[in-house]
Order: structure tokens, then sequence, then C-alpha cells
């Protein structure tokens, strides 16, 4: 671990390049845990752990992204020495997407920003935002989406420690302004499921006006948990583009 941000796996100083994961709104580490096999040794997840979730419940989570860039960028600097790339999904794409704009900008490029399951930052949100919503009718809506285990909602002791950061992460995804600066110079592919109801597929196209390093669009059958577990199909993509942009070629 990196002061709490950052989770390495085995074997991941010998992989020739990183994935630097960030898991939807509530969600943490474990979410990318099935990844690491299927993905090593060519490859290895490093899953990015936010305040307020799994070893770190204890601290306060962030509920402003300029609030939380600077000791995000700060801890996975250090690691941006090897060739590494961005995955994001949901809330977790607004995060990818600004740390490749901040590495970049201090001259570690990504090899690739992966988004996933979000409009693009540019575009305004389609519906109002739920973390000011009562509890009962936030777990309500946050249900809907389907990524909260049911054994967590409804256990009012889990619920009652889980809450907080929850909470803070919708308010984090939700009062993001949208870029202020530059285009990305890294390719981005964009990532969704075709029943996702969150985000349709124009929006998730949009993805290709934040860069000028080339864009890819993946559509997946499945709805806004569409990539839940470690479906070979999605991995298979990911990993073969994370290949393809590596300087050396790997062995097949």
């Amino acid at each position: 671990m990196t002061g709490g941000w950052l989770s390495l796996p085995e074997g991941s100083d010998a992989a020739a390049g990183r994935l630097f994961c960030f898991a939807h709104a509530g969600g943490g580490g474990a979410f990318f845990q099935p990844w690491r096999q299927a993905m090593l040794p060519d490859i290895a997840v490093c899953p990015v752990v936010l305040p307020g979730r799994e070893g770190r419940i204890r601290q306060r989570p962030y509920r402003r992204v300029e609030d939380i860039l600077d000791p995000l960028c700060e801890a996975l600097q250090p690691h941006a020495c090897h060739p590494y790339a961005l995955f994001g999904h949901s809330m977790g794409a607004v995060l990818a997407y600004e740390v490749a704009r901040r590495l970049g900008a201090a001259g570690q490029r990504p090899l690739c920003l992966f988004a996933s399951g979000r409009r693009a930052p540019q575009l305004p949100a389609r519906h109002p935002p739920l973390h000011r919503l009562p509890d009962e009718q936030f777990l309500a809506a946050v249900n809907v989406l389907g990524g909260t285990p049911p054994d967590v909602i409804g256990d009012s002791e889990l619920i009652r420690i889980f809450l907080p950061s929850l909470r803070a992460d919708f308010e984090l995804n939700e009062t993001y302004p949208g870029p202020a600066g530059g285009r990305l110079h890294c390719p981005v592919s964009a990532l969704t499921g075709d029943r996702d109801p969150e985000v349709n597929i124009e929006e998730m196209a949009a993805w290709q006006d934040t860069t000028d390093g080339g864009f890819m669009l993946r559509v997946f059958s499945g709805d806004h948990f569409y990539l839940k577990g470690a479906r070979g199909e999605v991995l298979a993509a990911i990993r073969g583009e994370i290949r393809r942009l590596l300087p050396a070629a790997l062995p097949s």
C-alpha cells in the first residue's frame, strides 16, 4: 500500500504495465480483485482505495474533486514511472480522467484512459442530484443501480457505517464542475453496458472530445454494472488495448 491510497499486487514490479483502477461511488479495491489473476503477469491491477472505505473506513471521505486531487496524485505519482493506464467506472471515471490530466501535465502521461459507465465530463447531468435526499430515499435510489450488496442495504448497522462515504461519493460526482483546461493527449477508450440506465451511447461517445490522442467506444451486454466480476470480454478488451500501447511488445 502507498499511504493507503494504492493496493499493489505481488508481481507488480515485474509486470510490463500497471492499471490504476477507480471504483464507482461506494466501491473500493475489492471490486477489482477478480481482475488481478486474469491480467497478471503482463498487467498489474492496482486498485485505488479512497478514504472512508475498506482499510480506510475511519478516515473522512472527500466530497469535492478539487480537494482530493492533490493527495491522490501525490500518492500515485511515484508509481507512474512505470507504464500505466487508468480505469474508472461511474464516479471513478471522473477521478481517473482528472488524474490523467494532472499526471499527464507533469510529464507522466498514461498509456490510456478507460472511462466506464459515466457520461463525458463536459456534459451536464440528466437527473437531479441524489446526495441531498433523505437517507431512505437516497438508499432506495442507490439500490436501483445495483452496485451495493443487498446485505449491506438491508443491515441498519452496516448502513450506518457505510452511508457517510457513499453519500460523499455521490456528492463528489454530482458536484463535479467539469473540465477546465486542455484536452488529454493519451488515447481514451469508453466502455458501457447496452442497458445502462445512467448513461446512453451518445453520452459515452462524447468522451472522444476529451482527447486528441485517439478514441474507441466499446459497448457490452449489461446494465450499469456490466463489468462486475471478471467478464472475459471486458478484460480482453482492456488487456488488448494496454498491450497494444506498451512501448515494448509482450509475449503472446
